[in-house]
């Protein structure tokens, strides 16, 4: 199962729709906070998360979910690509970091690469 969280509808809606369209089971969430208060937390095999959210970013969530031993997969997306923020994902094992608007073709890569092995930048 995927996990979408991104605070963004239409944003959601679309990566959903796509991930869909290849087959994944998907769940989508519009907070950090939502997603960890979700019965999905163990059940998800990867996230993709906005790292620009409300009270809790996608990195911070990331960092949260290893503290707490919860190891899955991450895919960032970004309409701020920051060579600081990038950094800062890589610290926190993204898999891979995309910028929005992100080609199709790259989100299904990452996740493909997500579910296969530990991380890598695209």
């Amino acid at each position: 199962m995927i996990s979408i969280i991104d605070d963004d509808g239409s944003v959601r809606a679309a990566t959903s729709n796509l991930v869909r369209s290849v087959g994944y089971t998907v769940h989508t969430f519009a907070s950090a906070e939502e997603f960890l208060e979700s019965c999905e937390l163990n059940g998800t095999s990867c996230v993709i998360a906005d790292v620009q959210m409300g009270k809790m970013s996608g990195i911070e969530l990331q960092a949260h979910l290893l503290a707490q031993g919860h190891y899955m997969p991450f895919i960032f997306i970004t309409a701020y690509p920051i060579e600081s923020v990038r950094a800062s994902a890589h610290k926190v094992r993204a898999t891979c970091f995309l910028t929005k608007p992100f080609d199709a073709d790259a989100l299904i890569e990452c996740i493909d690469a997500a579910l296969e092995g530990p991380g890598q930048d695209r």
